[in-house]
Parts: structure tokens; C-alpha cells; sequence
């Protein structure tokens, strides 16, 4: 139960929201436009905002699903395997199978996952994000900050555990995914919120 419980976290995961939300609505492979990246911001920057909010709430739900419910289904002791479950849906969102292992930089469907283990930290991560986007307009500066934010406080709501070293992990993880814009913030080239291509979920 818990293998095929896993497999179908990956599975959740990988649902290329974006790249089907720009096949129906334009007709455009979102991997071909903006940075290609099959995250909320591209969708936001290639689409609109009118059809990046969707995406976004997939992209989060993708995460939180598994993570809550998931545990339940496997029956008594699973509690634990909740961490497990939301891990397999960022890499199926980052690592997506339907789109030739491409997908989003696991920001939103994280934050679903946490949204489930540790809301408290999520707020967190949420406000030093909409505070560093408002300031800055660039979304990989607020996205890497959050990452950063979650085990911070998921240490101080929660203290150590399995929960935090998966906050750890997940913010590593959203720093690697993150590498190409962190290349471009050093140059001084990263692309902000209103201008083309750049860096995000």
C-alpha cells in the first residue's frame, strides 16, 4: 500500500498544470516560451495572471494532497510516511514524466506539502515572499528567501525533527533548482516581475 502510495504522490506531483493550461487556453507549449519553465511564474509572465492563479492553487494542492491524506489511507503508524508522500510530489512536479522529466522549481507544490506538515511556517515563508516580491519584483530572490524561511521557522514552531530536516532538504533542493537564476542575480541579469523571461515556481 505504502509503494503504490508513493508512486501515486509522484504521480499527483508530475500533472504538468501549466503545460496543459497553455495547450487548452493557447494552444502554446509553455516549455517553448518565457524562461520555459513549467512553474506559476512562467504562467504568469506567458499567460496572465487569470490563468496562473489556477495554476498555482493545482500546483499547491498537488503538494498538501498527499501530504494530508495520504498517511490516512495507509493506515496506523503512516503518520511518518507523510514526508515521504510530499517529497515524491516536488520531485513529480520538478521531475514531471509527462513532459520529459521537466516541470516547475518545486516552490508552490512545497509549500503545499508544508501547508499540510507545518502551516505556521508556510505563513512565514509567504509573507518574507509577497514582502521581498513587492520590494524587489523578482520572484527567484522571494522564492529562495521563503525556502530559507521554512526551517527557520519550522524550528522555532516545531523544534528539530523529520519535519525539519525535510524543510532543510526541500529549501536545498529549491536553492539547486534555483541555480541558473542565482548565475543571472550575480551578473546583475535576472529578469524582474513585468519584463520577459525569468526565474520562479
Amino acid at each position: 500500500m505504502t509503494l503504490a502510495l508513493l508512486l501515486a504522490a509522484y504521480l499527483l506531483g508530475s500533472i504538468p498544470t501549466s503545460y496543459i493550461v497553455g495547450r487548452v487556453a493557447r494552444g502554446i507549449d509553455l516549455r517553448e516560451h518565457g524562461s520555459g519553465n513549467l512553474g506559476a511564474t512562467n504562467a504568469f509572465r506567458v499567460l496572465g495572471w487569470r490563468l496562473a492563479v489556477p495554476v498555482l492553487v493545482v500546483d499547491v494542492a498537488k503538494g498538501w494532497a498527499p501530504a494530508h491524506f495520504f498517511p490516512i489511507w495507509d493506515g496506523p503508524g503512516a503518520p511518518e510516511w507523510a514526508l515521504a508522500y510530499g517529497a515524491a510530489a516536488v520531485l513529480g512536479h520538478a521531475y514531471s514524466v509527462w513532459v520529459g522529466f521537466r516541470g516547475g522549481k518545486g516552490v508552490a507544490t512545497g509549500a503545499g506539502v508544508f501547508l499540510a506538515l507545518a502551516p505556521v511556517a508556510v505563513l512565514a515563508g509567504f509573507a518574507v515572499w509577497v514582502l521581498l516580491v513587492l520590494a524587489t519584483r523578482i520572484v527567484s530572490v522571494a522564492s529562495i528567501a521563503a525556502a530559507l524561511v521554512v526551517p527557520v521557522a519550522v524550528l522555532l514552531t516545531r523544534g528539530s525533527g523529520p519535519v525539519l530536516w525535510l524543510a532543510i532538504a526541500l529549501a536545498v533542493f529549491i536553492l539547486y533548482s534555483h541555480r541558473a537564476n542565482v548565475r543571472r542575480l550575480l551578473r546583475g541579469e535576472e529578469h524582474r516581475l513585468g519584463r520577459t523571461t525569468g526565474g520562479g515556481r
